[in-house]
């Protein structure tokens, strides 16, 4: 499928933070889940057959920790994809014959004193085909917290997953890590055509930092970017519309093809061409900048120098306390 129409669905996210227990916060989380199936599939009876893949924003079923422990957030927030939440956006996939892609707060058995922020994407056969999770988090663990035994259990390719499907080969980038271009470079080593960007931030007329690298990320790897943001986040202590807006569609030059405007929305919509995205990778230009990068100067700094130390839970038990006292080390070993 050489072109079809890709969609960042701008949604309200609704926060469960206030939930009393974790029955009521799944049922608050399955309510959500219920609007935005229902507003996915009337954005494909609007927008046309042609309509193939939809990014939700970040935090589309539970909001955000605030104020919670990790514990506290691993009881009431998170999932495994067992769940029947994803049995149910299983079984919308093939019903509307759609890719859906969002990002949850995951459960794993291997590591049950945490939890990973994933990424996920779901085909229209109602198939997982690929699940990221996220490796640069302020205050939630990473694989990078753990990351000698993830990388023994999973693999070191589990840590930048890149699927390749008729939609093209697909990858997904969690949120501010949009900031952090050897991730997005990562994925597009492995083949990565089109970032699905699950977001939840502040919607600024300005050019905000996520806003520059977002189109950062697109030109200098060649890729489109599906930029989902989210709607304004209600049920939690901070102004409602702090989250809210201008989710876009980025062509692989860098130019903005479709952009929402504030509130729920299913404008930024627009067509991927895979087929001119090819084309464009495989001439001989100074604008292939995929095909004039040269890694091997890079590999040894990146080797000789660490800057937030691996496998920081091994010694110490994860909280958000160790997140700051992390951090401010490295702080420190900078300014020396």
């Amino acid at each position: 499928m050489k072109r079809y129409k890709a969609l960042a669905l701008q949604t309200e996210c609704f926060a469960i933070n206030k939930c009393a227990n974790r029955l009521s916060a799944y049922a608050l989380m399955e309510k959500s889940l219920q609007k935005v199936l229902a507003e996915t599939k009337g954005s494909k009876a609007f927008i046309g057959p042609d309509l193939k893949l939809v990014v939700l924003p970040e935090y589309f079923l539970t909001s955000f920790p605030f104020g919670e422990s990790l514990e506290q957030w691993k009881e009431k927030a998170c999932l495994s994809t067992d769940d029947d939440l994803f049995k149910q956006m299983k079984e919308f996939c093939a019903e509307q014959a759609i890719f859906l892609s969002g990002n949850f707060y995951e459960l794993d058995d291997n590591f049950p004193e945490l939890y990973f922020q994933s990424s996920f994407i779901i085909d229209d056969e109602g198939e997982l085909i690929l699940k990221y999770r996220r490796l640069n988090s302020m205050f939630a663990p990473t694989p990078h917290d753990v990351m000698d035994e993830y990388i023994k259990i999973y693999g070191y390719e589990a840590l930048f997953p890149v699927v390749d499907t008729k939609l093209g080969k697909l990858a997904c980038i969690a949120s501010e890590e949009i900031l952090y271009p050897e991730i997005a470079r990562c994925l597009m080593m492995r083949g990565a055509e089109v970032f699905l960007h699950s977001s939840s931030e502040a919607g600024s007329p300005q050019l905000t930092h996520k806003e520059v690298a977002k189109r950062a990320r697109a030109i200098e790897n060649m890729c489109y970017v599906i930029s989902s943001n989210s709607a304004g986040i209600s049920g939690i202590d901070f102004p409602f519309a702090a989250t809210d807006g201008l989710s876009k569609v980025i062509g692989y030059e860098g130019h903005v093809l479709s952009e929402a405007g504030t509130g729920g929305s299913m404008v930024a919509n627009s067509y991927i061409d895979i087929g001119a995205l090819r084309d464009y990778r495989s001439k001989v230009s100074m604008q292939n900048y995929n095909a004039r990068q040269r890694f091997e100067l890079y590999a040894p700094s990146y080797t000789k120098f660490s800057h937030y130390p691996a496998n920081s839970f091994v010694k110490e038990a994860p909280s958000k306390e160790l997140f700051i006292k992390t951090q401010l080390n490295v702080i420190k070993k900078l300014t020396n």
